[in-house]
């Protein structure tokens, strides 16, 4: 039983170390690349480790007049950051008032806020948004895309809220309602603190969405071209008349927009797990 137990280990770790070589071979070819002069990755594109390093992709990355990185930076953090702050607070009010809430046709409501995960509309809906956008009186612009996610309802995001403040006893809530606590001062000063974990994987899911969106940014700033987002201008930066062949370019900026991403998860890792596994416990 003890060897068979080595054997299926060993094959357990052989499996998950292919998987990683799997996923981290595209992360690690595109940072060792973008080392590299465009001469070099269009002449040996196998190789991984570079001949000739040099730093100056990103230099020209940085400074380049079509692919403006400071810019580009700029607007994807604000998007991005904007985003995740309209994310964290619908979904945590949605996800309590769902959870401790009392209201007719609350089911009701919920079950047409979930029937949304299986429905995707895809672009249909973009022209309907640009003409609310224009009733109102919003020109296509960044902003105008952020009022639009403000509005949108992150249902997944609501699932995970509602399942952790329903591993909260509602014994705490009755306490400080006995204390003077409205419905909202509950949620503000007691269920809020509780729900560090769970709005950390919140935070880390909506961050790594809205940084790598590209679709609608790219739809909301095409007749704005200084409003493009870090991955919109990395995209417009090969069909570009100077720089359509720069891979060099395009790696540097890849490499860059990646970094805030990984950073954010290296941080937040340890919340990340655990606001998952609370969630997947009621009781």
């Amino acid at each position: 039983m003890r060897k068979k137990q080595v054997i299926s280990n060993a094959v357990l770790y052989l499996f998950l170390i292919a998987v990683l070589i799997g996923t981290m071979f595209p992360l690690l070819y595109t940072v060792l690349a973008s080392f590299k002069s465009n001469a070099e990755i269009l002449t040996n594109p196998g190789s991984m480790l570079p001949k000739n390093p040099t730093v100056n992709n990103y230099v020209q990355a940085w400074t380049s007049d079509s692919f403006h990185v400071p810019t580009l930076l700029r607007n994807s953090v604000i998007y991005t950051l904007v985003n995740m702050f309209t994310t964290l607070l619908i979904s945590s009010m949605a996800g309590y008032v769902f959870a401790r809430g009392h209201f007719k046709f609350k089911k009701l409501i919920f079950y047409c806020f979930t029937a949304l995960m299986f429905i995707k509309t895809g672009g249909i809906t973009i022209y309907a948004t640009f003409k609310v956008l224009s009733a109102v009186h919003l020109d296509r612009s960044l902003f105008a895309l952020m009022v639009v996610h403000l509005f949108s309802i992150p249902i997944v995001n609501i699932y995970l809220i509602k399942g952790n403040v329903e591993t909260i006893p509602t014994a705490i809530d009755e306490a400080a309602k006995i204390d003077g606590c409205s419905f909202v001062g509950v949620f503000f000063k007691i269920i809020l603190p509780m729900l560090k974990p769970i709005l950390a994987t919140v935070a880390i899911l909506a961050f790594n969405s809205s940084w790598n969106d590209y679709l609608m940014p790219n739809i909301f700033t095409l007749t704005a071209p200084g409003q493009r987002t870090l991955i919109v201008g990395l995209m417009a930066l090969k069909s570009s008349g100077e720089s359509a062949a720069s891979w060099n370019l395009m790696l540097a900026g890849a490499s860059i927009a990646m970094l805030p991403v990984l950073v954010a998860f290296a941080f937040c890792n340890k919340y990340f797990v655990k606001g998952i596994a609370a969630g997947a416990v009621k009781g």
